[in-house]
């Protein structure tokens, strides 16, 4: 647990860099944008397309399929957790799990792996069930090809510490806020 909680703590020390000064390198993400303060939350069910997705928690939560990435066309827009997205950050978008939560994605083709912290949802392409940052794509190595099939295994006690922090109370309910999704969302990378 102790990894964990340090991890954690590096997590929020780069998300409290990133609302004080645009990002964590001193840079900014453009002119006139602020990032937001990073909360925890579940999401009430939303759909999209169609397809009716139910966020939850899910400490178990592992699966295979296909990843995509995405970068410049996103790059400093928000987020579905109200953060602005950084296509250099270790991020990713998932359908369901609470944001935020901590992931670690592995590509079957190369064995290589990454942690991410999932701080959007998406993506909304039949067959994906992970879209990672540029960044991620490129340490996975497909940033060339797009995509990958890859691995995806929810950090239980990771996560779990982002939420005991960022909520300050584990045992209550996490926020049920409604994430606003546009019907029509673009294909973020084919």
């Amino acid at each position: 647990m102790k990894v964990a909680v340090h991890r954690v703590v590096l997590i929020l020390a780069g998300l409290a860099a990133t609302a004080a000064g645009g990002c964590a390198d001193g840079g900014s993400l453009g002119r006139g944008i602020e990032a937001s303060r990073p909360a925890y939350r579940v999401g009430a069910p939303y759909r999209v397309n169609g397809i009716l997705y139910r966020p939850a928690e899910d400490y178990n939560y592992t699966a295979t399929g296909f990843a995509s990435y995405y970068g410049a066309d996103f790059h400093g827009r928000l987020t579905a957790s109200g953060e602005r997205f950084d296509m250099n950050e270790l991020t990713a978008a998932h359908k369901t799990l609470p944001l935020p939560s901590m992931v670690r994605v592995t590509n079957l083709a190369n064995g290589r792996s990454v942690v991410l912290r999932v701080n959007d949802r998406g993506p909304f392409v039949r067959g994906r069930i992970i879209d990672v940052s540029l960044r991620a794509a490129q340490i996975l190595g497909f940033e060339r090809r797009g995509i990958a099939r890859v691995r995806v295994e929810i950090l239980p006690e990771e996560s779990r510490a982002l939420k005991e922090a960022l909520s300050g109370d584990p045992s209550g309910d996490p926020q049920m806020e409604s994430a606003e999704i546009p019907s029509s969302t673009p294909d973020l990378r084919l």
